[in-house]
């Protein structure tokens, strides 16, 4: 197992425990000299706040805990590739590398929906654009995916 396989393992187990604490299946690990720093779980429902994505939620927590700002140094591994908001927070906090299991699209796809590649979109057309990589573990994060939302609506 590479070291992209084993961060993106840790992602998953957080978007099963964010299943578990009743939000959806998101996950997400902040790392950096090959540990992890920071992690956290998609938290809209029980947090009452549809903006706490796994990644937006662990960039805001994370700068406000330790005052960093420039993530120039981090990669972050979500289970699943980040929407144009969390993708937003990503330039703004200057992030390194990016590394996502499932894609939009594939999410869309479970949904019935189309789907877009929201970070090459949104990091194409911004000051700063973070390296990434996606479909690391997809299979797994897909069918922890498909089995939530084959039983819940998005969002």
């Amino acid at each position: 197992m590479n070291q992209d396989e084993f961060f993106m393992k840790e992602a998953i187990k957080l978007a099963e425990l964010a299943v578990e604490h009743g939000n959806e299946p998101f996950g997400a690990v902040l790392v950096k000299d090959g540990m992890i720093v920071y992690s956290n779980e998609n938290q809209i429902y029980s947090a009452t706040d549809p903006t706490f994505h796994a990644e937006s939620g662990l960039l805001r927590r994370f700068c406000a805990e330790t005052g960093i700002t420039d993530l120039y140094e981090y990669t972050l591994y979500s289970s699943c590739e980040p929407c144009f908001m969390c993708s937003g927070a990503m330039v703004w906090t200057n992030l390194g590398r990016l590394v996502f299991g499932a894609s939009n699209r594939d999410l869309c796809s479970i949904l019935g929906e189309e789907g877009s590649p929201c970070c090459e979109i949104v990091f194409e057309h911004s000051h700063h654009k973070p390296a990434f990589i996606g479909g690391v573990l997809r299979d797994e994060n897909l069918s922890i995916l498909a089995s939530y939302f084959s039983h819940h609506a998005k969002g």
